[in-house]
């Protein structure tokens, strides 16, 4: 009986034992990833709180986030970011849409890339905020060439991540399908476009990032709706905690659009050894 209830006893904290370890390495995953971020914040709230920092610049994370909450709550800065992401997404779309199938065609078709490249890579290395101006001449002050100028700096990592994808699948898939039968088109369809789906989500996460970054250049500069014109109107009314708020919310929009890319790319590319 005694022997019985030591086994007991034994097995118990075996299966105890193992959800514990489990349960620590967990702890230490989440401390060893964020932290760093933590003690950020900590040290941000603790330093502008005692006066180690300007209150009247950086104010306080509570109070950033009171300002955070009434914005959102009242509808000023919901209504910002609705628009702002109305902007950014309708010019993502439009770049996933030029960007990927162009992208494909030219990494397939050589003479087409020759003769696209160059003038791809002229416009690529000139900055989107220096056209800004000719876009308001040739398109106006309104929604279209802020969308427009979002759109052409997001098409760059689109177009160059897939052309990249498409040359750099494995020619031993490509032989394997040939060997079995597989004609120009089937090939295209069923080897080269899934192979390239990982190099195109790199694309796509760096260019929702490049989308965001021109959509509060573009509504700085000429705009009376969004975040970035809540961010700078903000600024010249000296409202430093809604200021700091509207950046949150959009480092918050940023951060949700990375996560559901993720989320996709782990989606699709489960066979991908890389996402796991």
């Amino acid at each position: 009986m005694f022997y019985s209830s030591t086994r007991i006893r034994l097995k118990s904290r075996e299966q105890v034992r193992p959800a514990y370890l489990l349960w620590y390495q967990r702890s230490l995953a989440l401390i060893a990833r964020y932290g760093l971020l933590v003690l950020f914040f900590a040290g941000w709230q603790i330093a502008s709180t005692a006066g180690w920092l300007n209150a009247a610049i950086i104010p306080p994370l509570d109070k950033i986030f009171v300002a955070l909450w009434n914005g959102i709550t009242q509808g000023a800065l919901l209504g910002d970011i609705t628009i702002s992401l109305q902007r950014a997404g309708l010019a993502f779309a439009a770049a996933i849409v030029v960007g990927i199938p162009l992208g494909l065609f030219m990494g397939q078709i050589r003479s087409l890339e020759q003769a696209l490249d160059p003038i791809l890579q002229l416009f690529r290395q000139t900055s989107a905020l220096a056209l800004y101006p000719i876009f308001i001449l040739l398109l106006g002050l309104g929604e279209t060439s802020k969308v427009f100028v979002i759109f052409w700096a997001a098409l760059f990592p689109i177009l160059l991540s897939t052309i990249s994808g498409v040359k750099e699948v494995d020619s031993k898939l490509l032989e394997m399908a040939r060997t079995f039968g597989a004609g120009r088109l089937t090939l295209f369809y069923r080897v080269i476009i899934p192979a390239s789906v990982p190099s195109i989500f790199i694309g796509l996460r760096l260019s929702s990032t490049t989308a965001l970054l021109l959509l509060i250049a573009a509504e700085m500069i000429g705009a009376n709706q969004g975040i970035g014109f809540r961010v700078m109107n903000a600024q010249y009314n000296f409202q430093i905690p809604m200021m700091f708020a509207a950046i949150f919310l959009l480092a918050f929009a940023g951060l949700l659009a990375n996560a559901i890319l993720v989320v996709l790319q782990r989606c699709l590319c489960r066979w991908n050894i890389r996402n796991h």
